[in-house]
């Protein structure tokens, strides 16, 4: 008895401080996006006479993102309702062609039915001249009767099938319809937020036409970013890590890549006059195409970050942060735990970008580090 309560207790207990501990970890998450809204604030604040076209193009990019996305999920929503049409049209097609053969099946059976019932059953049992014959008679008699019936509750169950696939049908076709209207809606609204996109863009490079005004662009740009990861890992050191197998400092050389793609900037090289050089790798790839976690981690940022466009950051413990920017579409927010492997963005080139890539960086204690030795071999 004693046992039993000493256990209870015990049990109560660990759920009290899992309980706490997990209060505690919403109650940092919380202070995070706190603290990350009022950074972006300030850094907003300082943004010089650029803001307004800064702000058009932060706008017309997020409302790419928010249309793509929803465009996609029309998509699959058009698919599923697609598959469902032609599922029930394959169905009715199947159980017009059973009944037509059920049909004739009963035909014949009523018409058999008709014969028999001209001769009583009781006749028929008195013609048999031996008790063999007689009970022969009647078992045959009684398994006629059973399977006319059978056989025609089959055919009625099948008319009844076919009668309530007529309005699903209709239905399905009617929920079809109306999602092909709504897609081809996003996509021309997609169509002029890319319109809108494109001219905002024009107007910010005709402002960056000198390489002096483009290398102190690049400039704020890290600097923001830098803010960001300074402000994230004051928050993430006491944020509880979760299991996600073999720890990323083991794993060098064996990771996976973020996507599918060509690099077409490599860590440390120049961007701009020799003065500034990349803190990670461009891979260029087909807009849309998934960005995935190359590690088990969790989610310190999904927002968008000027001059990075729609940013997602992870961390993945020990120190170890990855950052994937330029993307479409965010599938993550703040907190969420990811696996390897999980999507979490689409590729896009949000941040002004002129082409469709995924900028990718691996940091460690906050430092930029080549994720080029931390990936696999292409």
């Amino acid at each position: 008895m004693h046992t039993v309560c000493y256990t209870l207790v015990f049990a109560l207990l660990l759920a009290f401080h899992v309980h706490a501990e997990q209060s505690e970890e919403l109650k940092k998450l919380d202070a995070l996006k706190q603290t990350i809204e009022k950074l972006k604030a300030e850094l907003k604040a300082t943004q010089g006479a650029r803001n307004d076209v800064l702000k058009a193009l932060e706008d017309s990019e997020k409302d790419i993102g928010t249309l793509s996305e929803k465009a996609k999920q029309l998509e699959r929503q058009r698919e599923q309702e697609q598959k469902k049409l032609h599922d029930l049209n394959q169905e009715r097609s199947q159980l017009q062609q059973k009944k037509n053969e059920q049909q004739q099946h009963v035909s014949e059976y009523v018409n058999a039915a008709y014969r028999v019932g001209q001769t009583n059953q009781l006749q028929l049992l008195l013609n048999q001249q031996s008790p063999v014959d007689v009970s022969r008679t009647l078992t045959y008699y009684q398994y006629f009767v059973a399977a006319r019936s059978e056989k025609i509750k089959t055919y009625l169950s099948t008319i009844q099938r076919l009668q309530a696939l007529e309005p699903a049908i209709q239905a399905t076709t009617l929920a079809l319809n109306q999602k092909i209207e709504q897609l081809e809606q996003k996509k021309t609204q997609l169509n002029q937020a890319q319109k809108n996109r494109k001219v905002t863009l024009a107007n910010l490079e005709a402002d960056l036409s000198s390489s002096q005004k483009k290398l102190q662009k690049l400039t704020q740009d890290r600097k923001r970013l830098e803010a960001v990861v300074t402000r994230v890992s004051e928050y993430i050191g006491d944020i509880a890590a979760g299991s996600s197998g073999k720890s990323f400092d083991k794993l060098k050389g064996a990771l996976p890549w973020p996507t599918r793609g060509r690099v077409v900037s490599s860590y440390g090289s120049s961007r701009v006059v020799n003065r500034i050089n990349w803190e990670g790798i461009m891979i260029e790839a087909n807009a849309g195409n998934d960005v995935q976690a190359i590690h088990a981690g969790r989610v310190v940022f999904s927002d968008y970050l000027r001059g990075h466009g729609l940013l997602i950051i992870l961390d993945h413990g020990a120190g170890f942060m990855t950052l994937y920017a330029h993307n479409e579409s965010l599938y993550k927010e703040l907190g969420e735990w990811v696996a390897t492997g999980d999507v979490i963005a689409a590729v896009g080139n949000s941040g002004g970008q002129q082409r469709n890539a995924l900028y990718f960086e691996l940091r460690h204690n906050g430092k930029p580090t080549n994720p080029m030795k931390w990936l696999k071999s292409a």
